[in-house]
């Protein structure tokens, strides 16, 4: 049409489409986000069944990477657009926060699993395949659970044969520390923050100017006790019980992780029905609530000296973060250390897509995995 002039709209030509997956052992959640705003979110339920078709997570790759491809375009997503695709990180070998790369020895510690199995280590392979299909998208992954950037002197554990190592809720404790450094407008890497997730596991860590300098391993038996995990045990009743001959090994490590907390003591691993019970009268359930949130705050405690004292903030965060009465139990107990904010839940999707964001835009410094 002669004379007619096109106005590029470059606000527009400049949205960056980003796909977040995060395989976990009984579903697939996937979401789509143009920059920072979400165009579609999904969480895909696995049954029993299905799953038990295939003897290893790495055979399962086929199974979800379909499912992820017909959710999308059931949902008319125009996949070519996507310019990045962020896989939740799985379990490799120990390495610093950041964004990754998929490459090949990423690829071959995800597939063969020499660090451990788990339906997360999907999350890089199905980006890797998908990312090479299309025209311009890049895979990554971001803050798996083995970040670590302890300091020398937290991995001491007492005993040679023994070191303390690096397992917790990275990605949720990375993202709302930059959370929260943004609304009081300052740099996460300029700030010591203390920073708690609650969930079926319960992790605290100690975030100097960026680097979380020491942490529980909230995984199998560090720590407060939570839903569903032991947290620390004393020692010598622990090693009496091993070699008792009253339990298998498989027993003793369910009863720290998975049978431990709240499901040990109160039959639940949900930390809501422990409160409605206590609500209800149940002195039992009252005094394993509290007990729970007085772990919590001794946790809190103990990474306050690790900080010199020189605290910005505790940060609290993870599902059980919505009940005010437990985060009161809390909150009475350590409002001392610091101002204390609350951010209950837990979005692991859009940590996922914020680090992509990130590092597309340049803004975070995209790393190698070193083999």
């Amino acid at each position: 049409m002669e004379g007619y002039q096109v106005h590029v709209n470059q606000e527009f030509d400049e949205q960056i489409r980003i796909l977040a997956i995060n395989p976990g052992s009984t579903s697939t959640k996937i979401a789509v986000y143009q920059n920072s705003n979400p165009v579609f979110l999904k969480n895909i339920k696995h049954t029993k069944d299905e799953l038990d078709q295939y003897e290893t997570v790495a055979e399962q790759f086929e199974f979800r990477k379909k499912i992820i491809c017909d959710e999308l375009k059931g949902a008319e997503i125009k996949i070519e657009l996507i310019k990045a695709i962020v896989g939740r990180g799985g379990l490799v070998k120990p390495i610093e926060s950041g964004v990754y790369e998929v490459n090949e020895a990423l690829k071959r510690d995800l597939i063969n699993s020499p660090f451990g199995e788990h339906a997360s280590n999907l999350g890089g392979l199905i980006a890797e395949d998908m990312a090479k299909h299309l025209p311009n998208a890049r895979a990554f992954i971001a803050d798996p659970v083995v970040v670590d950037e302890l300091s020398e002197l937290a991995r001491v554990s007492g005993h040679p044969a023994f070191r303390r190592v690096s397992i917790f809720h990275a990605l949720n404790q990375k993202a709302v520390a930059r959370q929260h450094a943004k609304s009081v407008m300052r740099k996460y890497e300029d700030m010591n923050l203390i920073v708690v997730h609650l969930g079926g596991g319960i992790t605290v860590g100690a975030h100097e100017k960026g680097r979380v300098v020491d942490v529980n391993q909230g995984l199998d038996g560090d720590g407060p006790f939570s839903p569903e995990r032991s947290g620390s045990l004393p020692v010598g009743q622990l090693v009496s019980l091993c070699f008792s001959g009253q339990y298998p090994k498989a027993k003793i490590k369910k009863m720290i992780k998975g049978e431990g907390g709240l499901v040990a003591y109160m039959g639940t691993n949900s930390a809501y029905e422990v409160e409605q019970m206590a609500v209800a009268g149940d002195e039992k359930a009252k005094f394993y609530y509290e007990a729970m949130a007085y772990q919590v705050a001794k946790e809190v405690g103990a990474m306050c000296p690790v900080l010199k004292g020189n605290v910005d903030g505790v940060l609290i965060t993870g599902g059980i973060a919505y009940s005010k009465w437990f985060i009161n139990m809390i909150i009475e107990r350590i409002y001392r250390i610091g101002p204390v904010h609350i951010y209950p839940g837990e979005d692991e999707m859009n940590a996922l897509a914020m680090n992509g964001l990130m590092a597309m835009k340049g803004e975070i410094e995209i790393k190698d995995y070193l083999g």
